[in-house]
């Protein structure tokens, strides 16, 4: 069977496109990565593609609608099924996200829709939150909206900074992804309005990322 084609869109160090590029490496792994693009050329994850024999691309646009028609040509080219955006830190035209309409994801360090934009991890520790984590969903033109796939919970620790909740986060991301990239290639996801429902509901592994679920659960069970 035919596995769904991606493409990764990038900026930085590219540390969820190499989660991807890892799972795609078993066979029986859904998805492939098939064309990464950056906006920067001294981005790392060109690196982490070109290691991987990943036909790889510097789109250094001087505008959105520039970078879109660039980009969207490229995506096209190389037959992409869905877009991933991972650690891609530029807004995008709207014509373009409507192009790609339910066909393009993105991974962000927050429980959506709590703290989106610029640097969730500060923002949680200033709300003094006891739980933290990563979400990804599908895009749409605002920053970090659109129906939610999937969500990993992290507990914020005492004497916490920025770049330790970040790095734990960070963590969880690298799982996330993944699977919920694997959703989408299973056929799994449906889209009611801005939400999504996982058809078989949601799987083990995914449910082991929230402790919410698994205390339900163990709770569950001593009740029983």
């Amino acid at each position: 069977m035919a596995r769904l084609r991606v493409g990764a869109l990038i900026s930085g160090r590219g540390s969820n496109l190499q989660a991807l590029l890892d799972a795609a490496n078993d066979p029986a792994y859904p998805a492939e990565i098939v064309t990464v693009i950056s906006n920067r050329e001294d981005a790392a994850g060109l690196a982490r593609a070109a290691a991987a024999g990943i036909a790889h691309h510097v789109v250094a646009a001087p505008d959105r609608p520039a970078f879109a028609a660039a980009a969207d040509a490229v995506l096209r080219a190389a037959r992409v099924e869905l877009v991933a955006l991972a650690g891609f830190m530029r807004l995008l035209d709207p014509g373009f996200v409507d192009a790609w309409h339910d066909r393009m994801m993105n991974i962000h360090p927050s429980l959506l829709p709590s703290f989106p934009g610029l640097h969730p991890q500060r923002q949680a520790l200033a709300a003094g939150v006891k739980f933290s984590g990563c979400t990804v969903h599908f895009v749409r033109v605002a920053v970090d909206t659109g129906p939610i796939i999937a969500q990993a919970v992290v507990p914020v620790e005492d004497g916490d900074d920025e770049d330790r909740l970040a790095a734990r986060i960070l963590a969880a991301e690298h799982r996330l992804y993944p699977l919920a990239v694997r959703l989408y290639a299973e056929g799994r996801l449906r889209i009611h309005g801005n939400r999504v429902a996982i058809a078989g509901g949601m799987a083990s592994d995914i449910v082991a990322l929230n402790p919410s679920e698994v205390l339900t659960e163990i709770l569950a069970s001593r009740r029983g």
